[in-house]
């Protein structure tokens, strides 16, 4: 109800899913991004298993950017 209040007083669209969700989201968005590994998140979070926890690591595009492959070439016959 605090998350739902301020994001009121701020007069920005609160999110369907609530707004303590948004809040853990970005929190845990942000430790991801500062290199907090998914065990420490989920313990955060207090998620009962690392699969919970593993969604927020599709969200950090910059990181997933780093460590990407680049796509292997198709040798034709």
């Amino acid at each position: 109800m605090i998350v739902d209040l301020a994001l009121r007083r701020a007069r920005m669209l609160r999110p369907n899913r609530g707004a303590a969700h948004l809040l853990r989201h970005s929190v845990a968005t942000s430790m991801l991004r500062e290199g907090a590994s998914l065990e420490d998140i989920g313990s955060i979070l207090r998620h009962s298993s690392i699969e919970t926890t593993q969604i927020y690591a599709k969200v950090d595009i910059t990181a997933l950017r780093q460590i990407a492959q680049p796509w292997p070439e198709v040798q034709s016959c």
